[in-house]
């Protein structure tokens, strides 16, 4: 196995989101032969937070591991599938680690599939949101660890970003080069058209994009934003009603499965 493929998929948005992953990552990883999956599932309970039956459609629809974010913290009930569950990940660099600070789940997980180590870490921004450890430092300290005790010289590495700024998604891009095989930012919902191979070999795009109802306003009800807007007054959101069969969108990579380096790397929107 020369070239191995990846999908990283945007943050599902309520039913809508959850229906058209169902309806369409099956026939993506057939019709591309995707080895492996990610989804970030954060907003799949009606756009804040999940719960366990959200996160049994996601990996029943085709993902082997779902990231999150910050929302993932929204149904507590929730929690105690974070802690029980490997491949669902919460952002790595919520502190954590003295006994008065225990954070519920991880951020990091290695899964052998196909005989491939494949590597996923889950981290979060901070500009324009809340203050956490630093991701770069968060990072380090995963790669490290993770080294110090492996004899994997070429793992496939994934990396999801999730952050509200596009600065800080670059830099962070640029950090990881030739570190990781694929990172990818989530949170925003807005796909962005600059997915490419960094100089080192890593592939990067700065939003992955959002899977559910594009008729709407980041996957919500449209009138209740501009209610927001205009009036200032905060409103509950509530997920768009979809007339239709929602869009699934993200990226699909190649990788060099010797070097763990990225080949290609392409938008997917349909």
């Amino acid at each position: 196995m020369d070239q191995i493929r990846v999908a990283m998929i945007g943050d599902v948005v309520g039913n809508p989101g959850l229906e058209a992953l169902e309806a369409k990552l099956p026939l993506l990883i057939k019709e591309h032969q995707i080895d492996f999956v990610t989804v970030n599932g954060e907003n799949a309970d009606e756009g804040f937070g999940m719960t366990e039956e959200n996160f049994r459609r996601i990996i029943i629809a085709g993902a082997d591991v779902v990231t999150s974010g910050n929302h993932i913290w929204e149904n507590r009930e929730f929690w105690p599938v974070l802690e029980a569950e490997s491949n669902i990940l919460r952002p790595a660099n919520y502190p954590s680690g003295s006994p008065t600070v225990v954070v519920p789940g991880a951020g990091f997980v290695c899964i052998n599939k196909k005989g491939i180590n494949w590597i996923v870490i889950n981290l979060q921004g901070r500009e324009l949101m809340s203050p956490i450890d630093c991701p770069f430092q968060s990072f380090d300290r995963l790669i490290n660890t993770h080294n110090s005790g492996s004899s994997i010289a070429s793992p496939v590495i994934l990396v999801d970003f999730h952050a509200e700024s596009t600065r800080e998604k670059e830099a962070l891009a640029f950090y990881v080069d030739g570190r990781v095989s694929l990172i990818a930012g989530t949170h925003t919902h807005v796909q962005t058209a600059d997915e490419r191979i960094l100089p080192k070999g890593s592939a990067y795009i700065t939003d992955l994009g959002m899977t559910g109802n594009t008729n709407s306003v980041i996957g919500m009800d449209p009138k209740i934003c501009l209610e927001r807007f205009n009036k200032l007054v905060m409103y509950q959101l509530k997920t768009a009603a979809a007339k239709s069969l929602g869009q699934v969108q993200g990226v699909i990579a190649e990788i060099d499965a010797s070097t763990g380096r990225a080949v290609s790397v392409k938008r997917i929107t349909g």
